[in-house]
């Protein structure tokens, strides 16, 4: 049993995810502006060093628009594969 993060060790922003899923999906999202909780870290990255070791894992993406159009591409996939069904 082997629990992995998986990242490419760059960090995004919400809202630098917001806006390019906005932008890459063409749809809307809902957000609701706040502060930051207590005890949220100000930066938190995935480190993929373990699946890199133990795995050889390795990230194909580093781009975020490329990596929510991948993302996309397979829900719009599974949407299809669901009204065939």
């Amino acid at each position: 049993h082997l629990i992995c993060n998986l990242g490419n060790g760059n960090g995004f922003s919400v809202r630098e995810v917001i806006d390019t899923v906005r932008k890459v999906t063409g749809h809307p999202v809902p957000e609701i502006l706040a502060p930051r909780r207590g005890g949220d870290p100000a930066v938190l990255v995935a480190a993929a060093q373990t699946a890199a070791d133990r795995l050889g894992w390795r990230p194909r993406r580093a781009d975020l628009a490329g990596i929510v159009a991948d993302a996309w591409q397979f829900t719009q996939y599974l949407e299809r594969t669901r009204e065939r069904a």
